[in-house]
């Protein structure tokens, strides 16, 4: 368990990192624009797709469930608004003369404390947040509330999609990005970066399960708290193999399954870890990273 602790911190750390950094938002960015871009083509027939399924859903949950998610949303909203209002006021001040690597420290950590401060007052006033989002519900008409949580499934929809292109893209970038930390922290003599499994065959499979398991299991995301649970599971069993898999590769001299299947406790930690990363939009393109790079920590002094 220390290990895995250890492993964690180091990936914090490493993520501040300007080299590893650009990797991230690269990455991060290219989704961001993909998902932008084809959601505006298929936003029609994905808002009548998740309008069919609210058909199957009683009205009480769709309007209880959409108040959470409109609390959700607002909260976002709020973490957005304070993050710009900040950096116009207070950016400059901050910001002038500091090399890329603390810029990129110092703005996470920024927006980190504003995500934290947001989170504090909703856990405090969130019941009376929700309360009154769903009082408004209860005043709208059928059809209104219907169309507007659609619409707030069908973004979900969309974002499930760019945690997903994040995987491929974690696959695509992590060889360069961890042959740069294997040489800057481990004896890169020993070990030369090289990818064995082939973690794209791996990220295919639980995609593909992954899409069908979430419109099976649609409406049990109208579940208050299990809806998370729920929610955590899914992403952690899709990121799971990819990262550990790509891990092991880059790590170790003779990568075998067995030794991924061996550490599974510890890797279900560090995956379970970094796919809260995906709770918060924007921060959801450092989840993949940030566990790929506490896995590659763990098998590299594993290994030693």
């Amino acid at each position: 368990m220390k290990q895995t602790i250890h492993s964690i911190r180091f990936a914090l750390k490493e993520m501040m990192q300007w080299h590893n950094l650009k990797y991230i938002l690269i990455s991060g960015l290219i989704t961001i624009l993909l998902w932008g871009i084809l959601g505006a083509f298929l936003w029609d027939p994905l808002n009548a797709f998740t309008v069919k399924i609210l058909d199957f859903i009683p009205f009480s949950m769709v309007r209880s469930n959409g108040a959470w998610m409109l609390s959700a949303f607002v909260w976002f909203q709020m973490i957005l608004i304070t993050f710009a209002l900040f950096w116009i006021f207070a950016g400059h001040l901050l910001f002038h003369d500091t090399s890329k690597t603390f810029y990129s420290k110092r703005t996470l950590i920024i927006l980190g404390v504003i995500g934290l401060f947001w989170s504090g007052v909703w856990f405090v006033w969130g019941d009376i947040i929700y309360q009154k989002i769903l009082a408004l519900l209860t005043e709208l008409p059928f059809q209104t509330v219907r169309e507007g949580v659609a619409d707030l499934f069908a973004l979900y929809l969309i974002y499930n999609a760019m945690i997903v292109s994040m995987l491929f893209m974690v696959s695509l970038f992590s060889e360069p990005l961890i042959k740069h930390i294997n040489a800057l922290h481990f004896n890169a003599k020993d070990v030369e970066a090289k990818k064995i499994f082939s973690s794209m065959g791996y990220t295919l499979k639980d995609t593909l399960i992954f899409t069908v398991v979430t419109v099976v299991l649609f409406p049990l995301m109208f579940i208050p708290f299990l809806n998370i649970i729920i929610q955590i599971a899914f992403w952690a069993w899709l990121t799971k193999d990819t990262i550990a898999y790509d891990a092991a590769s880059l790590a170790l001299k003779s990568p075998d399954k067995s030794i991924v299947k061996h550490n599974s406790p510890q890797l279900w930690i560090i995956t379970v870890v970094a796919i809260l990363f995906n709770f918060f939009p924007l921060l959801h393109i450092f989840a993949p990273f940030f566990g790929e790079i506490a896995m590659f920590h763990y098998f590299k002094n594993r290994a030693d």
